[in-house]
């Protein structure tokens, strides 16, 4: 399944699906399929009417392409990130845009009515919205849930984000034959076209 046919599945019916508010992080970095280049948050409007379906940024919010290359950044951030928990090496340029991007949101910690702590922006518009994803990430670290987010390992291919829910860690979002096949009919095609020139 690519990633972008989702945006039309809820996502407590995706099989590889999420806990809770994590599932945001999920369908925010699958919002561009590497395979065919489909960009569900591609403009201004598409971002916001994005983020504020999962109640992440005011809908009457303007943005600017600016804070489309913003949520691009950090989505592409998130994606090693999540790579890095299948099995990559921590990449720090995504580390380094994650912080920046906390630092931007200004994350701080507040309490609620019953006394529960929790991180929250202090900005709002697209800061804020990052801020809230950010937080989400941080909850999922807090309660053991972030390593079982990644991304397919297929470099350049798939790299779809997933929740791991086997056992013993081990899921992936595809099987060789989907991605493996992929894959092997891309090299195949770039075999023909230089056999061709």
């Amino acid at each position: 399944m690519a990633p972008s046919t989702e945006a039309l599945t809820p996502a407590e019916d995706h099989p590889r699906a999420a806990p809770g508010d994590l599932d945001h992080i999920r369908r925010f970095v699958n919002t561009l399929d590497l395979e065919d280049g489909s960009d569900l948050i591609a403009d201004p409007v598409a971002l916001r009417d994005w983020l504020a379906e999962r109640d992440l940024i005011d809908r009457s919010a303007e943005l600017t392409a600016a804070d489309v290359r913003q949520a691009h950044e950090l989505r592409e951030a998130l994606r090693k990130l999540l790579l890095a928990n299948n099995g990559d090496p921590l990449d720090p340029a995504a580390v380094d845009a994650v912080n920046g991007a906390a630092r931007r949101a200004e994350l701080q910690v507040g309490f609620d009515a019953s006394g529960d702590a929790r991180l929250e922006p202090v900005r709002t518009g697209v800061d804020g919205a990052v801020g809230r994803l950010l937080a989400i990430a941080y909850r999922a670290v807090a309660d053991g849930t972030w390593p079982r987010l990644k991304a397919c390992a297929l470099h350049d291919t798939c790299e779809a984000a997933f929740y791991d829910w086997s056992k013993n860690r081990s899921g992936t979002w595809c099987d060789m034959a989907v991605c493996g096949n992929r894959s092997k009919a891309r090299a195949y095609r770039e075999r023909q076209r230089s056999q061709d020139d």
